[in-house]
């Protein structure tokens, strides 16, 4: 099964990433996923998923003890035509 997820991470600041941001993105270039995409106000990727679900658990535990006081995700299961 693929899955992609979806996420951001609050609160937001323009002027400068902070950090909670900058571990969520750490987190999910680190993991082995593909089509990874990420910007400043929303991230996805996509890949298995163990790899997915992995991240995800890993991305919440890390971004939450930098300081994100809010996280959004959405985890969608891919069909053939998605990939």
């Amino acid at each position: 099964m693929r899955l992609r997820v979806e996420f951001t991470t609050e609160p937001f600041d323009l002027d400068e990433a902070p950090a909670h941001a900058l571990v969520a993105r750490e987190v999910i270039e680190a993991a082995e996923l593909d089509a990874v995409d990420v910007g400043p106000f929303g991230n996805t990727a996509e890949g298995g998923a163990d790899e997915v679900l992995t991240a995800v658990d890993t991305l919440l535990r890390r971004a939450l003890a930098s300081g994100a006081t809010r996280i959004s995700l959405q985890v969608n299961v891919l069909g053939e035509g998605d990939a």
